[in-house]
């Protein structure tokens, strides 16, 4: 741990505390004799599994800009997008697991949009799944009809 004052390596530890959701630490830097505050929090690398076979740390943001897309200009709240990505990212810490692949996390999105907005999922799965064609989009829409009667 460097000193923010003079950068130098070695400090001492005065206090530490629970802070939440991770360690507050009182730190003396045996230097400049400053005082210095740090927060340590437990980090967890899940990887996400592409249906390639490539893998790439699990990126909230990239997840809710993609759900984002698929909800632009619908009539749905951006705390409701932030909850979707919550309930994932729960999900996929949670879950115990180091590799987690794409399509479940893609079929979560999935079902969260049929439940809210029935657009955004339609625009969503033409990505995510893949649609080759006109007929294929036709075929989700006729099923999404079916289901929601």
């Amino acid at each position: 741990m460097k000193c923010p004052y003079c950068g130098h390596t070695r400090s001492r530890v005065l206090d530490t505390r629970d802070s939440g959701d991770g360690i507050r630490r009182r730190r003396l830097c045996l230097n400049c004799q400053k005082r210095f505050t740090t927060y340590e929090q437990v980090s967890v690398a899940v990887h996400v599994i592409k249906s390639d076979g490539r893998r790439e740390a699990f990126d909230r943001t990239k997840l809710l800009n993609g759900i984002r897309m698929a909800c632009a200009k619908r009539p749905i709240a951006m705390s409701e997008l932030e909850g979707i990505v919550e309930q994932i990212e729960e999900y996929v810490y949670s879950s115990g697991q180091a590799e987690i692949p794409s399509k479940v996390i893609g079929n979560m999105v999935l079902d969260r949009l049929q439940e809210i907005d029935p657009v955004a999922y339609i625009r969503f799965a033409t990505v995510y799944l893949e649609l080759p064609d006109l007929d294929a989009v036709q075929a989700v829409i006729e099923n999404l009809v079916t289901r929601s009667k």
